[in-house]
C-alpha cells in the first residue's frame, strides 16, 4: 500500500490498483463521481462508511490530478 496522497491510497490487489480512500476498498472515483451527480455529503458518507474528512480527501486528489493535465 502506498499512500499517493493524504488519505488516498493504491495496493495493486485492491481495485485493480486504482486510487482507494485509506482503509477501504472505496475507489476516489466513486466518491467523486456521486458528489459530482448530486449526492449530498452525508449520503455518500452513510452509504460508504467514510467521513467529511475522507471526501475531502478524494476531492483534493482529484484537483491535485487536474493540475497535471492539460485538457486544451
Amino acid at each position: 500500500m502506498v499512500e499517493i496522497t493524504p488519505g488516498i491510497t493504491v495496493t495493486p490487489q485492491i481495485r485493480f490498483g486504482h486510487p482507494v480512500i485509506r482503509g477501504t476498498r472505496v475507489p476516489v472515483a466513486t466518491v467523486i463521481a456521486r458528489i459530482a451527480y448530486g449526492s449530498s455529503f452525508a449520503e455518500v458518507m452513510e452509504e460508504y462508511d467514510l467521513t467529511r474528512e475522507d471526501i475531502l480527501n478524494a476531492l483534493n486528489y482529484a484537483a491535485l490530478r487536474l493540475t497535471d493535465h492539460q485538457i486544451w
